[in-house]
């Protein structure tokens, strides 16, 4: 039984997904031969603040690379990206 599995950062459509998973199983079939009904594929989402890289998370490096707003008085805070709602 052939099993994929798949770690992506959090943040994309549910149809992009399930193409995702559509293609995977197509292609594992049409170069193994195996049965459709066998195999797995397993996609796992995390979130940017909690996935490192060179120490740092995913949405730390995302804050770091937006530049910095002013409104004239001096900078402004710019928050870091969280979780998308409803998840």
């Amino acid at each position: 039984m052939p099993l994929v599995e798949v770690t992506l950062t959090e943040g994309r459509a549910p149809e992009q997904l399930r193409e995702l998973m559509r293609r995977l199983h197509d292609g594992v079939h049409a170069s193994l031969g195996a049965n459709p009904d066998s195999i797995r594929v397993i996609v796992r989402e995390v979130p940017r603040t909690l996935w490192c890289a060179g120490g740092q998370t995913l949405a730390e490096r995302d804050a770091a690379a937006q530049p910095a707003a002013t409104d004239g008085d001096g900078p402004r805070l710019t928050a870091v990206p969280t979780e998308p709602e409803g998840r």
